[in-house]
C-alpha cells in the first residue's frame, strides 16, 4: 500500500507540473514508473493490489471508449471515416508491422507492435485541437474521424487475437449472446437508466462502477474477453445518456489510469537486454509514417499536402491503447519498446500540436516551395 501512496504522490506532483506546462501527462507518468521501479530507484514494486487498480484503469479506459463509439454518427459519415482511415491503417500498420518483424519478432509479435504503431492517441489528439484552438479548422474533423476509425479497428484486433484457441463459432456465438443481451438491457430499461442517472445522490455511481465490473467478472466466467464486453457495454450504454455515465465514471477511470500508467513503468525493466539502436528506430519511424499518413490524408481529403501537415501534428502522439496493448500482449521487451515509442511520440506530439499550423504558414509563404494542390493554391 505504501508504494500505491508514493506512486500516486508523484503522479500528483507530475500532473501539475504537466497542466501547468500544457504537456500531456502520460509519458511523465510512465517515466516516473521507470525511476520508482526496478530500472530506476527501486523504491516501488508491483503487488497484487497495484495489479488491479491497475487492471480497473485498463477496464474503466475501454468503457470509455465504448460511450464514444457513436455509431449512428459513424453512419452519416462513413465516407470521410474510411478514406481517412484506410490511408492512416494501411500505412502505419504496414510500416510498423515491416520494423518490427526486420528487428527479429515473430508474426505475432509484429503485429502487436504494430498495432501499437499504428493507434494515436485519442486524448491527446482531442486535448492539443483545444488547447491550441483549433477545433474549428476543418481539419480537425478529420482528426476525429481518424481516432474514431483506429477506436473500431483496435476493438477489431482485440476481438480476433482475444480468441485465441477457441473455436471461432463458439467464440462468436459468445460474443454476439452477450451484446444481444446488452443492448436489450440498455433499450428495453432505457427510461430507467436515464431516470437513474438523474438522481443527486451515490446511485449512479454506484450503478455505473458496478455495471462495470459485473460486466467484466460474467464475461471472464463465459470465457469472453473482458476487454471486449467491456467496450460492447459502453457502446451500448451509449444509447442512453452517455454523458452521464461519462461525468460517473471519470473518476474512477482518471485515478484507475494513473495508476495503471505508473505501474507499467515500474515492471519496465530496461536492463533486460533491450536493443536501444531498436526503440530509437521504431519511435523516430512512428513519426515519419504519421506524417506520411498525414500528408496522403490532406491530398485525399482536402486535396492539400499542407492540410496533410496540420493533420500529422496533431496524430502523432501515442498513449493510452498502445500501453494497453503492451499491457494485454506484450512481452516485457516489447512492453519497453512501445513506452519508448509513447514517450517520444508524446513528447513529440506536443510540439507539433502546438507550432505545426505556423510551419504549415512558413512553407506557404511566397517563395517557398512547398507541396500544393494547382486549384487550391495552398
Amino acid at each position: 500500500m505504501e508504494g500505491i501512496v508514493l506512486a500516486l504522490f508523484v503522479c500528483l506532483v507530475l500532473a501539475i507540473i504537466t497542466k501547468y506546462l500544457s504537456i500531456p501527462p502520460i509519458p511523465f507518468y510512465i517515466i516516473g514508473g521507470v525511476l520508482l521501479g526496478k530500472s530506476g530507484f527501486a523504491l516501488v514494486t508491483s503487488d497484487e493490489i497495484s495489479r488491479f487498480f491497475s487492471q480497473m484503469g485498463l477496464i474503466f479506459l475501454l468503457f470509455f471508449m465504448g460511450l464514444e463509439l457513436k455509431l449512428e454518427r459513424i453512419a452519416s459519415n462513413r465516407s470521410a471515416v474510411l478514406t481517412s482511415g484506410v490511408i492512416d491503417l494501411n500505412v502505419n500498420m504496414l510500416i510498423g508491422f515491416v520494423a518490427a518483424y526486420m528487428f527479429g519478432f515473430s508474426i505475432i509479435e509484429s503485429l502487436v507492435i504494430a498495432s501499437a504503431f499504428y493507434i494515436s492517441s485519442t486524448a491527446m489528439a482531442i486535448t492539443s485541437l483545444i488547447e491550441n484552438r483549433k477545433l474549428m479548422m476543418r481539419e480537425a474533423e478529420t482528426v476525429i474521424w481518424l481516432m474514431v476509425f483506429e477506436d473500431l479497428v483496435l476493438i477489431i484486433f482485440l476481438a480476433v487475437i482475444s480468441a485465441g484457441g477457441q473455436n471461432p463459432l463458439i467464440f462468436l456465438l459468445k460474443i454476439a449472446g452477450v451484446l444481444a443481451i446488452l443492448y436489450a438491457i440498455a433499450h428495453y430499461g432505457k427510461e430507467f437508466l436515464i431516470s437513474l442517472l438523474d438522481r443527486s445522490d451515490e446511485l449512479p455511481i454506484l450503478f455505473t462502477f458496478g455495471a462495470v465490473l459485473t460486466t467484466a467478472s460474467v464475461s471472464m466466467y463465459l470465457g469472453v474477453p473482458e476487454t471486449m464486453m467491456v467496450i460492447a457495454l459502453g457502446a451500448a450504454l451509449a444509447t442512453t445518456d452517455p454523458d452521464a455515465f461519462e461525468q460517473h465514471a471519470r473518476p474512477f477511470k482518471d485515478v484507475f489510469l494513473v495508476v495503471f500508467f505508473v505501474f507499467f513503468g515500474i515492471t519496465i525493466n530496461l536492463a533486460g537486454g533491450v536493443n536501444m539502436v531498436m526503440i530509437l528506430s521504431i519511435s523516430l519511424l512512428a513519426v515519419v509514417s504519421k506524417f506520411i499518413s498525414g500528408l496522403l490524408t490532406g491530398i485525399f481529403i482536402h486535396e492539400s499536402a499542407l492540410a496533410g501537415i496540420e493533420i500529422w501534428g496533431n496524430t502523432i502522439g501515442r498513449g493510452e491503447f498502445s500501453i494497453a496493448l503492451a499491457a494485454l500482449y506484450g512481452s516485457p521487451i516489447i512492453a519497453t519498446i512501445i513506452a519508448a515509442m509513447v514517450i517520444v511520440t508524446s513528447l513529440v506530439g506536443a510540439f507539433t500540436g502546438k507550432y505545426c499550423t505556423g510551419l504549415r504558414k512558413w512553407m506557404a509563404m511566397p517563395g517557398r516551395r512547398a507541396p500544393h494542390h494547382p486549384h487550391t493554391g495552398r
